[in-house]
């Protein structure tokens, strides 16, 4: 079963880019991700492995669990891990409003540009909460694309911008969430709730950003979704298509980028 709510879709180049995002971002995000040998984890909604990879590799002596409501993602993610020769994660198809796992499951959960989708996130952080044990962690990484400039900086490239958030929204989810993190988080019951922005900043002297992120990432993704909204009515072809030029204008020499990313992580105490 797929996920009408995800507006991006499961064609390969969304897999591609969603690879592209990973491998560009993994200092940024992942610098302080670490479980300890012998933790459980789950990663909840793990798409086609793109951070999958990553929390393996760096907690090659915790056992993960990962799941996805795509049968799809689920069997890419695998044969990705597979070829990546990880032997320390077990995936299965499932819905994070009908987890099959019972509580107290878990050492430590994972959740990554998951919340963004959901019409309801704090009731799905809640359900998350129920799965981890007493002094357990749940780590949440969500975007803003209300955080997003640039240079040369453009009307048209804003508005291209604002097609994924509305589109998002007729969806039931949120492309502005990451700026809630915190909230969301206290709202579901968690204690000692922390989070940090981490900020992608871009410009000439960054090449493997420029490319990996401006390029491969961003204007990627807003460029992905442009059939939907221009037969959604939200916009025209010819003023979608001026948005994603002026985006990939901002890649040129003297263009200057900005997004901010927020990580949150909060602890399942005993009531």
């Amino acid at each position: 079963m797929m996920n009408k709510a995800y507006v991006h879709g499961y064609q390969p180049h969304e897999h591609e880019r969603l690879q592209a995002q990973a491998g560009t971002l993994v200092d940024l995000l992942h610098s302080d991700t670490f479980y300890p040998p012998g933790s459980v984890v789950l990663e909840a909604g793990c798409g086609v492995g793109a951070q999958t990879i990553t929390l393996a590799q760096r907690s090659p002596d915790a056992q993960f669990t990962s799941i996805d409501i795509s049968a799809v993602s689920v069997a890419e993610a695998k044969r990705r891990l597979e070829t990546a020769g990880i032997t320390n994660v077990q995936f299965q198809q499932a819905d994070i409003f009908n987890l099959p796992f019972a509580p107290a499951s878990f050492d430590h959960v994972f959740v990554c540009f998951v919340l963004e989708h959901l019409p309801q996130p704090v009731a799905a952080l809640m359900l998350l909460k129920g799965l981890l044990k007493p002094g357990g962690t749940l780590t949440v990484i969500e975007g803003d694309h209300g955080s997003t400039y640039f240079h040369p900086d453009s009307d048209a490239a804003h508005r291209a911008i604002q097609c994924q958030v509305t589109l998002q929204q007729m969806a039931g989810g949120n492309a502005l969430i990451g700026r809630q993190l915190y909230p969301l988080m206290v709202t579901a019951g968690l204690a000692m709730v922390h989070v940090t922005p981490r900020v992608v900043y871009v410009d000439a002297s960054r090449p493997d950003l420029i490319d990996g992120f401006i390029r491969k990432t961003f204007t990627a993704m807003i460029a992905g979704i442009g059939h939907s909204a221009i037969e959604a009515g939200i916009t025209t072809p010819n003023d979608f298509d001026a948005g994603i030029r002026d985006l990939y204008r901002t890649a040129e020499t003297d263009g200057v980028f900005c997004y901010t990313f927020f990580k949150g992580v909060g602890q399942n105490t005993p009531t």
